[in-house]
This record gives structure tokens, C-alpha cells and sequence, in this order.
């Protein structure tokens, strides 16, 4: 069996992986552009290091919990960032939108995004994984470094908290 070159490995790991934490740092910090940015971030990490690890699994499980830290990060920041930001301008900022549809939509996700941000970062990051990454329980442990059985209960109890809080703010979608 031929060994692959570190930049054959890279592009196999990069072309399975990047679609999963893209999805996640989407979901994390709810834009596109700093979503990309962390996935950029993450793959630069891994490539620093590509040799280090023993197969495509681990590198997988590496660069989803390098990319869900980095997206965390930037979320904290994100957030401090806005709250400045609307306290010098004394008005929350919103994005003009057109089209009843778009407009229902975006909001309803707005909502989500809003009660995701409201999870303890320990929900938040098994929810995310899950429902964003598309990850199994098995392969979340792995990442969190957490059993699979605790992992069900997190996602349990997260995906409580989440309609719970939902509930609270009146979303009935």
C-alpha cells in the first residue's frame, strides 16, 4: 500500500471535513464570512501539524473541536462586540430585509440562533455537533472527550432547554 504525500492527506481530510465544521462555525456564530474565516483558521492549524496524526478519524475529531472552540471564541467576542456597539448607538442594530417569506424565515432562524446563544456551552456545543455537524454520539464523545451515553443526555437536555427557552420568548414555529 503507497503512502500518501502530506498534501494528498491534507486534501482528503480537508474535502471530507470542511463541509462538517462549516456547518458548525455557520450554526455557532450565525454568519458566513467569519464562518469560512475559522474554518481557514482551523485548516491552517491542522496543516501545521498534518503528520502528527495517526489516521483521518482523529484529524477529523481534532479539526471539529478546534473549529467549534475557535467559532466559540468568536461568538463570546461577537456578542461583547454587539453589546458595545448597541449601547454607544442606545438602538439594537437590525438588517433591513424585503419579502414576507425571507422575512419569516430569517427570523425564525434568528429565534433559534438567539436560544442557541442562550444554551450553557456544554448544551450548546453537543447541539451544535449534532444537529449542525451531523455527527453521531460516538464521534461527539470523541471530540468532547465525554462517554456516548453522556453525550445522549446533553443532547436531551439541550434540545430542552432550547424549546424551553423558545417557548419563553413566544416562538410557536
Amino acid at each position: 500500500m503507497q503512502s500518501l504525500s502530506r498534501d494528498e492527506t491534507f486534501k482528503l481530510v480537508f474535502d471530507h471535513v470542511y463541509p462538517i465544521i462549516y456547518r458548525i462555525t455557520h450554526r455557532i456564530t450565525g454568519r458566513e464570512d467569519v464562518a469560512e474565516e475559522l474554518c481557514q483558521e482551523a485548516f491552517i492549524r491542522y496543516y501545521e501539524r498534518v503528520e502528527t496524526f495517526p489516521d483521518r478519524d482523529q484529524a477529523k475529531y481534532w479539526l471539529i473541536r478546534v473549529a467549534k472552540n475557535l467559532a466559540l471564541n468568536s461568538a463570546k467576542r461577537s456578542g461583547r462586540e454587539r453589546t458595545a456597539y448597541e449601547r454607544a448607538l442606545h438602538e439594537p442594530a437590525v438588517p433591513s430585509r424585503s419579502g414576507e417569506d425571507l422575512v419569516i424565515r430569517e427570523e425564525a432562524a434568528h429565534q433559534v440562533q438567539r436560544a442557541l446563544e442562550q444554551l450553557p456551552p456544554k448544551l450548546k456545543a453537543v447541539l451544535v455537533l449534532k444537529e449542525y455537524g451531523e455527527l453521531n454520539y460516538k464521534e461527539i464523545g470523541s471530540i468532547l472527550g465525554i462517554t456516548e451515553g453522556n453525550v445522549k443526555v446533553r443532547v436531551f437536555r439541550a434540545r430542552e432547554r432550547l424549546q424551553a427557552i423558545l417557548k419563553e420568548n413566544g416562538y410557536e414555529g
